[in-house]
């Protein structure tokens, strides 16, 4: 065989059949703007069915001597023991950087961004380590989690602090006086 016989027997490429390809990619936007939107209606309806949540405590205008203080992350709140039933109303769905305040009165959480809230000290009922909240798993202890009440309902809110090492401390001053309050309260 020449290398004229080679060439003549070679063919183009066919031409891109552009009309399907634009279809194809406008189905696709379409099918993810559609995932988006039911998304989005999943979480108003949940939002909805916990509304009988009452409002959050506004924070106190006397906050009372520090005990402890944290930055870190706030990665959700959930029901109590239902680590993936996640709570949206109120903002408590919203992850974001976090300030945590232990006082004598309460926990003060403050968020850039998103809502902040407190949490009264005769509302606080535990606080251990865990490895994950509704969305989040790390390794075994990296997790900070609050248990509180609100309500008629108990929560469970996570924190990650900048440094690891700070959440035995809150663990264990948070229990403490959990029980020193429980103790006077009865």
């Amino acid at each position: 065989m020449t290398l004229i016989s080679i060439a003549a027997e070679q063919k183009s490429a066919e031409v891109t059949d552009w009309a399907a390809r634009l279809g194809w990619v406008a189905g696709l936007l379409l099918f993810v703007a559609l995932l988006y939107w039911l998304m989005r209606q999943g979480w108003k309806w949940r939002g909805s069915l916990q509304s009988h949540l009452p409002e959050l405590p506004e924070m106190p205008e006397v906050p009372g001597a520090t005990k402890l203080t944290m930055t870190g992350r706030y990665h959700g709140s959930t029901t109590a023991g239902q680590w993936l039933d996640r709570i949206v109303a109120h903002g408590l769905g919203t992850r974001s950087r976090v300030e945590l305040t232990l006082t004598d009165t309460g926990l003060e959480v403050v968020r850039p961004g998103a809502r902040d809230f407190f949490v009264p000290a005769g509302q606080l009922r535990g606080a251990r380590l865990d490895k994950g909240i509704a969305g989040k798993v790390l390794a075994e202890g990296g997790l900070l989690i609050v248990t509180w009440a609100h309500g008629e309902t108990l929560i469970d809110s996570g924190f990650r602090s900048d440094r690891a090492a700070e959440h035995t401390a809150w663990v264990d001053t948070l229990n403490t006086m959990i029980t020193t309050t429980e103790g006077t309260a009865r």
